[in-house]
């Protein structure tokens, strides 16, 4: 890899499983309009000057297997009404004093540009958290409902809804809820446990525990020979920089496209970045796992998460291969293309070079002081 600001030597990276296949499902990523304005507080430890506030979307990712006729949603991000939903989540919202913005449901962009909602098997819920859930119920009853493992005992014991659950009852209501359960995910990929969703090695979902319970990220197989994929993390990081640099690709000398002024011609010096560090390095991420408003961590099972990150960032390494997309990464809104566009040819167009330390932007501050 010759580009300036590329990763370390492939040698250099422990190989990472991959399941063998030669088949490939079409992925879309929907902007769907969802804008999370919030203070960034104590959500990232420690606190970097000038990385004061976020204005995440929410990505939903619309993936079909063309060969089954088979198609899915990963997330939904977070409904249009969102005042409407769960009265303890919209209570969350209000005491934080966060500013949500959100224009469309997810199902009205699909329909805008003819794709009928009976065609949508699915649902994939990546956890349970309000900004991911959106509205169900705007699709079909035809259309299942999927969660990662542990949900249906956490917030249906029994088979009824929890008292002041966060999860609408009419979000699964008369249509199939299914949960992946641990025993499910019988496959292996760079270190996660993996679930074959169509059954052809096309699709899977990734067992990343932590954040929340039954977080799952995905995993969609966009070119064979050569293969080459892209990694929904969900939010098994909150922001880049929870994961990179890492020991497996430190900051480059040189970064190309610069982070600092996305236009210029001329690349950034890494030890700029270097010299804001917390450990004044350029192999481990610039951010810890913080706290919400309320001082509880935000996610749920800190050590978990913590290693679902370390896996991360193997399999963040094999960016020849993989492109890691974030639930919230406002960084690559500039760099990508959403839907309708597919975003198969990630690869070719330079995306995963583009993006990857877009995110040192919000240290622009610090460098600047």
């Amino acid at each position: 890899m010759s580009n300036i600001s590329s990763p370390a030597e492939v040698g250099q990276i422990p190989p990472i499983e991959i399941p063998a296949s030669s088949n490939v499902v079409t992925v879309r990523v929907i902007d769907t309009t969802t804008r999370l304005h919030m203070p960034v507080g104590t959500m990232f430890d420690p606190p970097i000057k000038g990385h004061t506030a976020l204005a995440s979307p929410s990505y939903s990712f619309l993936i079909e297997n063309e060969r089954l006729e088979r198609k899915v949603l990963y997330d939904l991000g977070t409904q249009r009404k969102w005042q409407e939903q769960a009265p303890c989540v919209v209570d969350m919202i209000r005491t934080y004093g966060w500013d949500v913005r959100v224009e469309k449901d997810v199902a009205d962009i699909l329909e805008e540009h003819g794709v009928s909602l009976s065609a949508i098997e699915a649902i994939i819920w990546g956890h349970w958290h309000w900004d991911h859930l959106g509205d169900p119920s705007t699709f079909p009853t035809s259309t299942d409902v999927i969660v990662g493992p542990g949900f249906l005992e956490e917030f249906l014991p029994g088979g009824k809804p929890i008292e002041d659950s966060p999860i609408k009852e009419e979000y699964y209501k008369d249509r199939n809820l299914r949960e992946i359960s641990e025993a499910d995910f019988n496959l292996k990929f760079g270190g996660f446990a993996a679930f074959d969703y169509f059954g052809d090695g096309s699709f899977l979902l990734i067992n990343s525990p932590g954040h929340a319970l039954g977080h799952m990220s995905a995993l969609a197989r966009t070119t064979s020979n050569p293969d080459t994929f892209i990694f929904m993390g969900g939010d098994i990081a909150s922001h880049a920089g929870e994961f990179r640099p890492s020991k497996y690709v430190p900051l480059p000398s040189l970064i190309s496209p610069n982070p600092l002024n996305f236009s210029s011609p001329k690349p950034c010096p890494g030890h700029l970045f270097e010299s804001i560090h917390p450990q004044k390095c350029g192999n481990s991420s610039f951010y810890r796992m913080g706290t919400w408003p309320d001082g509880d961590p935000t996610n749920e099972d800190v050590p978990a998460a913590v290693e679902s990150q370390q896996k991360l960032q193997l399999v963040d390494a094999h960016s020849d291969q993989v492109f890691v997309i974030l639930a919230h990464d406002e960084n690559v809104e500039d760099v990508i293309d959403f839907f309708p566009k597919r975003a198969n040819g990630w690869k070719g167009l330079g995306w995963g070079d583009k993006a990857r330390w877009m995110f040192l932007g919000d240290f622009k501050e610090a460098i600047t002081e």
